[in-house]
């Protein structure tokens, strides 16, 4: 009778863990989203406009990350940094800019890495300005070499004055980074000398000047 009382005491015990058991759930694991901050977003952004061949708007795109007070010191000194970088490339076309961001990295941020960096290139921005600057004070300079000069200078509307005046015609990087800068347009009910680009997809444009026949 015990025996009986004690093997039964067990299989109780058994079904009583058994019924304990939580049934398997068919629900996935919840899934963790990380949400990238304004920085992040801002410099991924960046990154992808640069390497699809528009630093204008890449340029752009950091200039108003720059502005962002929600951002941390040392994020701006870093994005100030990427500034003097993509405004002295070939296609940044804004040297004196990229001295001046430089510049503000070493100013205001001297302790950062984005600083060390900036020391290392400003020397080279800064060459690269007073040999354009002398190119447009010699009297040996074409205009086209004129041209060149002010708008890798950040001097725009005085190379366009230049353009219209002889009658340049830049090669395409420069025409494509005017229509990315939004000098020249493709809209519909503009005047004026038209332009063709090669556009980086393949696509070829014919633009005018964004402020004629409006």
């Amino acid at each position: 009778m015990t025996r009986f009382s004690l093997a039964a005491m067990a299989s109780a015990l058994v079904l009583a863990a058994c019924a304990t058991q939580a049934p398997p759930s068919d629900e996935p694991a919840a899934v963790v989203v990380v949400v990238p901050s304004q920085y992040e977003l801002g410099m991924s952004t960046a990154a992808e406009l640069q390497a699809a061949g528009n630093v204008p708007t890449a340029i752009q795109r950091l200039m108003q990350l720059a502005g962002d007070t929600g951002i941390t010191p040392a994020q701006k000194a870093d994005v100030l940094y990427e500034l003097g970088v993509l405004s002295m490339s070939p296609t940044g076309y804004d040297l004196p800019g990229a001295v001046g961001y430089f510049d503000e990295v070493i100013a205001n941020h001297p302790n950062t890495d984005a600083a060390r960096r900036a020391r290392t290139k400003l020397p080279e921005a800064r060459a690269q300005v007073d040999a354009l600057n002398a190119v447009l004070a010699s009297v040996d300079a074409t205009h086209t070499e004129r041209f060149n000069a002010l708008m890798k200078l950040g001097r725009h509307l005085d190379a366009i004055d230049l353009m219209a005046q002889y009658d340049i015609q830049p090669d395409n990087e420069v025409k494509l980074a005017m229509y990315q800068i939004g000098y020249l347009c493709d809209e519909s009910g503009l005047t004026g000398q038209t332009y063709t680009v090669a556009d980086r997809d393949g696509t070829t444009r014919r633009l005018r000047f964004c402020d004629y026949g409006k």
